[in-house]
C-alpha cells in the first residue's frame, strides 16, 4: 500500500488549490473543477487534493472548538523568507507557535494549519 493523496475540506476547491500551487509549485491536474481539485501526483507521487463541503468550518487552532483533524508540513530551507511568501500569497500566522527556532505553525486562506520545517539543505 501506498499513499497517494491527502485531500482538505473547504469551501472552495479552487481558490484554495490555487493558493497551494503558489505555494508548492505543484502543477494542477486539468479536470480540476469547483467540486474537487488536485495538484500534483504525477508519476506517482503525492498529489494534495480539496474537495467542497458545504457549511465548512474552518478547524480554531490551537483551540479545538473546530478541531484541526491533521495538518500538513513542509520543509523548507530559511523559515523567516519561506514565513514572509506564504503570508503575502494569503496565509496568516497563529500567534501562538510552539517552537518557532525550527518550524512555524501557519494557516491557509481556507483556516487549515500548516507547518513549514528548518531543514538543512535543499528541499524537494
Amino acid at each position: 500500500m501506498k499513499l497517494s493523496a491527502i485531500t482538505l475540506d473547504c469551501a472552495d476547491p479552487l481558490a484554495l488549490a490555487a493558493f497551494y500551487q503558489q505555494a508548492t509549485g505543484l502543477e494542477p491536474h486539468p479536470r480540476s473543477n469547483a467540486d474537487f481539485a488536485s495538484l500534483g501526483g504525477g508519476e506517482g507521487g503525492l498529489a494534495i487534493g480539496f474537495q467542497r463541503v458545504d457549511g465548512y468550518r474552518a478547524p480554531s487552532w490551537p483551540d479545538q472548538e473546530v478541531p484541526q483533524q491533521l495538518h500538513c508540513c513542509f520543509r523548507v530551507v530559511d523559515l523567516d523568507e519561506a514565513e514572509a511568501r506564504l503570508l503575502e500569497l494569503g496565509a496568516r500566522r497563529p500567534e501562538y507557535q510552539p517552537n518557532a527556532d525550527r518550524w512555524r505553525v501557519l494557516v491557509d486562506p481556507a483556516g487549515h494549519p500548516f507547518c513549514i520545517v528548518a531543514t538543512p539543505g535543499p528541499t524537494v
